[in-house]
C-alpha cells in the first residue's frame, strides 16, 4: 500500500453536487476535468457538509461497485447521506433492497426478480401500449400546448406500478409524494409522515392479500414467501417499497427528460420514427447520454481499500458520478453527442452496475421504449413550447427531471 496516495491535494474539498454552468441537460464540466486530472477527488456535501471521494472514471465507478469491502448501509456513520431522511426511523423501518449487503440483500433480491424477468416484462407490454395509448389520446384531445409531464411521464409509470403491485389507484399520490421525497431533499418530518401513510397502507394491503390473493406482485411475493417461509412481512413491505421506488421515479424523470433531449435533437427523433424496432438501443444511449440519477449511487468502505490508485480508509464515502462515467471518452467514443445508433452504449451504467444494479431496469426500459416509439409515431409533429432556459429543471434532486414540460404539435 505504500505506493497508494494518502490525501487529497486540494486542501478545501470541492462542493457537492457540481454546478451545472453550461447546457442544463449536460453533465458539470468540471466532471470532464477531473476524469483527467484527479479521477478520485474529495468533495464536501452541499447537505449536510460531510466530505465524501467522489468517482468520475467508468472504470473506477465499476471497479467500486462490485467490491465486496464498499457497503450500501445508508445507517453507517460514513454514508455519504444526501437528503433528509429522520435516522430515528432507521432501526424502525426495514432498509430498501438498495441499502442492503449480502446475505441478506441477496435473499430479497431472488425473491423480487421472477417478478421482473425479461418474460414478465414482455407480458406487460400490451397493457403499457394501452396506458400509453390512453395518456395520448388525451393530449390529443386537449390540444396544444399541454404539460407532458402531467399527462404522459406520470401517469404512465403510476398506473402501471399500481396495477403491478395491487396497490389501489386513489393511492398513487402517496405513494408519488413518498418516492419524491426519497429522491429530494425534503424535511425529516415530511420523510416520517410519508413513510408512516405508505408503511400502514403496505401492511393492510398484505393482510389483505394473505386472505385474499390476487395477481398483483404482493400476491406473489407472499405465495413465494410461503414455500421458505423466509420473509416477514415488514420484509414484503421493503421488498415493494424498492419496486415502487425502483420503477416510479425512474420512469416519470426518465420519459420527461428523454422526451426533452429528443426534442432537442430532431434529426435522432427522426431516425428513432423510422426504426422503432431498434428502440431497445435507442434507450440504451439516451440512458447514457442523459444518466438521470447522476450522483445518487454511494458507498461506504467498510475496509481500507484501493480505487483508482487512491487509498480510501475504512469508514469513508464514496459517490460515483454515473454521469462523468456515462461520458467517459475512454469509453465512449465522442460521448458529448447523442449517437441512437451508437452500439457500445448498451455498456452504460445509467442503471448500476454489481449486485445492486436496478432490479426494475427491464421494466423502466420497456416502458420507455414504448413511450417514445408511440409519441414520435402519433404526434410527428410534437415541439417544445418555451425555451430550455425557463424550463423548472428539478433542483436539488438525486434523479434529474423538470416538474413541467410544455409541448405543442
Amino acid at each position: 500500500m505504500s505506493d497508494l496516495v494518502d490525501a487529497c491535494p486540494h486542501a478545501q474539498p470541492r462542493a457537492f453536487p457540481l454546478e451545472r454552468t453550461g447546457c442544463p441537460l449536460d453533465p458539470a464540466p468540471e466532471y470532464a476535468v477531473l476524469r483527467e486530472t484527479e479521477p478520485v477527488s474529495r468533495v464536501k456535501l452541499r447537505f449536510n457538509g460531510r466530505e465524501a471521494w467522489l468517482l468520475t472514471r467508468y472504470e473506477d465507478v465499476r471497479q467500486m461497485l462490485v467490491d465486496p469491502r464498499f457497503s450500501a448501509n445508508m445507517a453507517d456513520p460514513g454514508y455519504p447521506l444526501q437528503f433528509a431522511f429522520p435516522m430515528e426511523l432507521l432501526g424502525k423501518v426495514k432498509p430498501a433492497l438498495l441499502h442492503m449487503d449480502p446475505p441478506e440483500h441477496t435473499a430479497h433480491r431472488m425473491m423480487l426478480m421472477p417478478e421482473l424477468s425479461v418474460k414478465r416484462v414482455e407480458a406487460m407490454r400490451p397493457r403499457t401500449q394501452e396506458i400509453v395509448d390512453e395518456c395520448i389520446d388525451a393530449m390529443l384531445e386537449r390540444g396544444g400546448p399541454v404539460d407532458l409531464v402531467s399527462m404522459l411521464s406520470m401517469p404512465v409509470p403510476s398506473i402501471g406500478m399500481c396495477e403491478l403491485t395491487g396497490v389501489p389507484h386513489e393511492s398513487r399520490d402517496l405513494f408519488h409524494r413518498w418516492v419524491t421525497l426519497l429522491v429530494t431533499q425534503g424535511s425529516a418530518e415530511e420523510h416520517a409522515s410519508a413513510n408512516a401513510e405508505v408503511e400502514v397502507l403496505l401492511y393492510e394491503l398484505i393482510a389483505e392479500r394473505q386472505k385474499n390473493p390476487g395477481d398483483d406482485l404482493i400476491s406473489s411475493l407472499l405465495q413465494r414467501n410461503g414455500e421458505k417461509n423466509e420473509l416477514e412481512p415488514s420484509d414484503i413491505s421493503a421488498l415493494v417499497r424498492a419496486m415502487i421506488a425502483a420503477g416510479h421515479e425512474s420512469t416519470v424523470n426518465g420519459i420527461s427528460i428523454g422526451a426533452l433531449v429528443l426534442l432537442q435533437h430532431p434529426e435522432q427523433a427522426d431516425w428513432l420514427r423510422e426504426h422503432p424496432e431498434l428502440s431497445g438501443q435507442a434507450i440504451d444511449e439516451l440512458s447514457r447520454y442523459s444518466s438521470i440519477s447522476d450522483h445518487g449511487t454511494v458507498r461506504v468502505a467498510l475496509e481500507d481499500a484501493e480505487i483508482g490508485g487512491q487509498l480510501i480508509r475504512k469508514g469513508e464515502g464514496v459517490i460515483c458520478s454515473l454521469s462523468a462515467s456515462n461520458h467517459d471518452p475512454a469509453v465512449f467514443k465522442d460521448p458529448n453527442t447523442l449517437d441512437l445508433t451508437r452500439r457500445e452504449a448498451r455498456h452504460n451504467v445509467a442503471f448500476g452496475f454489481g449486485r445492486h444494479q436496478c432490479a426494475g431496469q427491464m421494466l423502466v426500459r420497456m416502458q420507455l421504449e414504448v413511450v417514445f416509439t408511440t409519441l414520435l409515431r402519433r404526434i410527428p409533429g410534437l415541439r417544445l413550447d418555451a425555451a430550455l432556459d425557463e424550463l423548472p429543471f428539478k433542483a436539488n434532486a438525486l434523479i434529474d427531471g423538470v416538474h413541467e414540460l410544455p409541448v405543442t404539435w
